[in-house]
This record gives structure tokens, sequence and C-alpha cells, in this order.
């Protein structure tokens, strides 16, 4: 499929990390200003061939990057500018609307408090929505081998209808269960806001049902081990076990990184990762790029993998596109003005 074509088509975000898409320039440039001499080199382009982990393996070395992207968005400053060029770069790849998730905890290292780090967040949104029209909200995350979760939760909580509209939990799994967190998670249910747990990334299936029974989120961040839950004979799946079942049936929807999923070693490859059967097996399957930066992607890059490996056509991608907005947790009337003025026009023209 041309790639100029799918550039143009317009695409919706469910996860993608504030602090794992920042422009290599950007880094460099903070760095000198907050005065970070951490980088592993100051050449730009060794500093874009470094930070993509394409052979990290593991989802713990994959996480290692992040310390020096984390440690130059320790400034009000520094928050805005790395979330208005989010925005734009984003908008620039067809991105319509995007939900975009950061952690408030890890940007507090010089004095922020995490609602100012929520507030310089969201005050780049809205430079990058004024500019380019594109509909952006976030998503305050805490980690699951830290302790603050509730706190993320309350500071989130005085931005929900400003643009915070969900909560979720990142980070390793093994060993550290999201019902470590149900505290956080009733309180956000509570007031409203949406939750997504990252859920059957790196972990077994009991960190999917977890997720779900336990602490009742609403999407699944990955979720891709849902298929060993299944009979998947690599290409399609015949059958369906009872959680497999429960998340089709209900309509949950898995938040999939194909590129990501592979460079953590989720799968081997592309060829053997079950976007494309869990798409045809009727689950809610929506494709997302988890972190540019480190991952060296943008949606127009999954959706010419997903495309070429799965042999998805554009109106598969339309559908795609569509359950991502029908799934997101930004107000429904922009979500539905998407879906019938920009989205379904733009494929049908195609």
């Amino acid at each position: 499929m041309d790639r100029s074509t799918l550039r143009a088509l317009p695409k919706a975000l469910l996860h993608d990390h504030l602090d794992g898409g920042l422009r290599p320039r950007t880094v460099l440039e903070l760095a000198h200003e907050v005065g970070y001499d951490g980088l592993p080199t100051e050449d730009l382009d060794e500093l874009e061939a470094w930070f993509v982990q394409g052979r990290s393996g593991s989802l713990e070395r994959y996480l290692e990057a992040f310390r020096h992207t984390v440690a130059v968005m320790q400034t009000p400053d520094a928050v805005r500018r790395v979330a208005y060029e989010a925005g734009v770069d984003l908008a620039a790849d067809g991105v319509v609307y995007a939900e975009i998730r950061f952690g408030p905890s890890l940007l507090t290292e010089r004095g922020m408090t995490r609602e100012d780090a929520i507030e310089a967040t969201l005050d780049g949104f809205a430079a990058a929505t004024a500019e380019t029209g594109i509909a952006l909200y976030a998503i305050a995350t805490a980690l699951r081998h830290q302790t603050d979760s509730r706190a993320v939760v309350d500071a989130a909580i005085p931005f929900l209808g400003r643009g915070v509209v969900a909560f979720d939990l990142a980070g390793p799994e093994a060993g550290f269960p999201a019902d470590d967190h149900l505290p956080a998670c009733l309180a956000a249910r509570d007031v409203g806001l949406g939750i997504t747990l990252h859920a059957g990334e790196a972990d077994d299936l009991r960190s999917i049902w977890r997720a779900l029974a336990l602490c009742g989120s609403q999407r699944i961040g990955h979720g891709v081990r849902i298929v060993d839950d299944t009979e998947f004979d690599g290409s399609a799946i015949s059958g369906l076990g009872a959680l497999a079942t429960r998340v089709r049936d209900h309509r949950i929807p898995l938040e999939v990184c194909i590129t990501s999923n592979i460079q953590t070693g989720a799968f081997p490859d592309a060829a053997r990762h079950p976007l494309g059967a869990l798409y045809r097996a009727g689950f809610v399957t929506t494709l997302n790029t988890d972190n540019r930066l480190m991952s060296g992607v943008g949606m127009t890059d999954e959706f010419a993998l997903a495309a070429e490996t799965f042999d998805l056509t554009v109106q598969d991608l339309g559908r795609i596109t569509e359950m991502t907005l029908r799934a997101g947790f930004g107000p429904w009337p922009v979500r539905r003005r998407l879906i019938d003025d920009v989205v379904r026009p733009a494929y049908e023209l195609v």
C-alpha cells in the first residue's frame, strides 16, 4: 500500500507515551538547558540511533532509555515543549485524535509538583491543537513498582474535564500485580476517570485477568498475551478460552503496539504477531505507536506494517480507526464528529 496514501489517512491513537516520543534534537537541547550530562552521546545522529531500541530484547532493557528523556523533562517549559511537539508530530503523521500518557511523578525531581507537570502537559497539548486541529487528551500514569499511584490519581482529579481522561499503570509487569494499586483504581473509577492498564505485554494471562476482574480496567494496554487463551496456529484463531471470550464479547479494546512488542521480545517478528488473527476473530483491536522515539515509528509505519504483514485493506484500517475512536475516553461528541465527518469520508474516498 502506498506510503503517501497511508500518511494522508486520518488515524487515531490510544497508546503513546509522552516521554517515549521526544525529538532527538529536543533531547539534546533540553539536556543543555537543564544541565543534564548523562546522555550517551552529544552527536545528534548517534543519539537518534542509540534511542531506537530495536535490539533491546526485553521490556526491562527497553525501559532503560527512558531515564534520559525523563531527565530532561523536569521543568514546566520543557514539558510544555515536549507535549506541543508530540501533538504537532502526530498531526503531521495524519493523527486526528490521540490520548497520550505520562507519569507526572517522574517529572518532580527538580521541584515541579505532579499538578505542575499535568498542567504544563495540557498547555502544550492546547498549543498543538490550536495550530493543527488535532484532538489531544492526557492519561495520568503511575508505575507498578512504585507506591504513589493514589497520589497520581489525586493529582489528576482536578484536571478531569480539562483534558485528563484516564488513569494508567505502566512499568514492569512481572512481580508487580495491578491489584497492588486497587485503591488508586477505585478512586479513579469513583470520579469518572477511564482506566486503561498495561497488562499482557510481558507477563501471562493472569496479568490481564487481574487488570479486568480486580481493577476494573476498561481497556488493556497491549494485551497481546490474550492470544495464549486461544487456539492460535500462527496465522488464525479457531477457538477461545473463557478469558479471551470475555475480552472479545465484552468488547474490551486491546491497545496493540506491533513494533514495540517485537522490540521487547513479546514476539520474535511481525509475521508471528497475533494482531491480524485477533482482528479477524472479532476482538476490538487498535493500532498504536507506544514510544515513537524508542521504537523509531509513527502511526503511518504501524499502518504499513500491519497492512503488509496481515494483508489488511484500506477498509480494514478504516474499521480499526473507527474502533479506536469508539474506544477512546475523550468526549463522545468529539469522537463521533471525527468518525462521521473525517474518518468515514476519507476511507470511503480511498
